[in-house]
């Protein structure tokens, strides 16, 4: 068996592995096709390739179906174009064994790139199904906001939030969510995405001698504007926007400095009914949104993605790494 290796190097781990993987790959498909190879000829392969390039790694059986499959997921043109181009392999494995369809492979390779995902916070947003929740909060961005930032605002939401670190939240208060929360700040701002500096928890807001206490704030790096969240463990009433308009016009008068954007609320809520929630918002001039939060989305997720879903444990584990990325 003769197998052309003046060009092919193990998988790197950057971008540029998209170029050699894929030529390994297509030459492994072509062959396939051209001698009908069965599977005992890639561990021949595997062998060969280890044999002519000692001390080289990455040519393993498992790697060199990987490479196949990668060639044949994706066009020969496809391969050196950017955003492809630019993921590591490990990368690439994630968006070959978890997603089928081709075009919802490339809108997530597209994201990891422009957001810097790690390949675990790759993994976690497709198997939270995040393609389906990213910029999906009922808001008045559109009217409230300027054009070139509202985009960006409504794309910062979610709806739902996945809040799977607070595990069974039947009878939960606001403030038992709001502290738990908090404990694992790391992992809510993952969920909430990139771009959010917490501020505080339970913040004091002082007007004409009266206190108010916003259950959380933070500061958007992106929008560079103050984000009020008001959670709530009850189903969405339109009183609840009066609340939290209150808040925001406060921060923007106490806290916000020269160059702060108008500050944005977000009201989270157990349950919301789309319609209503758009007539409430109409009749508030300050840019809020209003989205759903849960625990469990996993239940609501083909079997397929179920028992893919990370648990807690994993959670901390990622982010005690230091990947806590959007």
């Amino acid at each position: 068996m003769h197998f052309s290796l003046a060009r092919h190097r193990s998988p790197p781990r950057t971008g540029r592995c998209s170029r050699a993987t894929g030529s390994i790959g297509h030459e492994i498909l072509d062959r396939q096709q051209e001698q009908d190879w069965g599977s005992k000829v890639i561990d021949r392969l595997s062998t060969d390739l280890k044999n002519r390039c000692p001390g080289v790694t990455g040519y393993s059986p498992r790697n060199l179906k990987y490479m196949r499959a990668f060639a044949a997921a994706w066009a020969g043109e496809a391969i050196v174009q950017a955003p492809l181009a630019q993921l590591p392999w490990y990368h690439h494995l994630a968006l070959l064994t978890k997603i089928d369809h081709p075009e919802l492979r490339s809108w997530y390779a597209a994201a990891a790139v422009e957001r810097g995902w790690t390949r675990d916070v790759l993994a976690l947003h497709i198997d939270s199904r995040f393609h389906e929740r990213a910029g999906k909060a009922v808001t008045n961005f559109a009217t409230a906001l300027p054009s070139e930032e509202s985009d960006l605002a409504q794309q910062a939401t979610r709806d739902p939030y996945l809040f799977d670190i607070l595990g069974a939240t039947d009878g939960w208060r606001e403030r038992e969510v709001e502290k738990k929360l908090v404990e694992h700040v790391g992992k809510f701002l993952l969920e909430l995405g990139q771009g959010f500096a917490f501020i505080g928890q339970q913040v004091r807001l002082e007007l004409d001698g009266e206190e108010f206490f916003c259950d959380l704030l933070f500061y958007h790096l992106e929008l560079r504007c103050y984000v009020v969240i008001e959670l709530k463990s009850v189903k969405f009433d339109a009183s609840f926007l009066g609340q939290l308009g209150l808040y925001m016009a406060v921060v923007d008068d106490v806290l916000a400095k020269d160059g702060d954007k108008p500050t944005i609320g977000l009201l989270l809520c157990r349950n919301k009914k789309q319609v209503v929630a758009e007539y409430a918002l109409k009749g508030f001039k300050a840019p809020i949104g209003v989205a759903d939060w849960t625990s469990a989305i996993n239940r609501s997720l083909p079997e397929e993605f179920q028992s893919a879903l990370p648990s807690v444990a994993e959670l901390e584990a990622e982010l005690a790494s230091g990947a806590v990325e959007d």
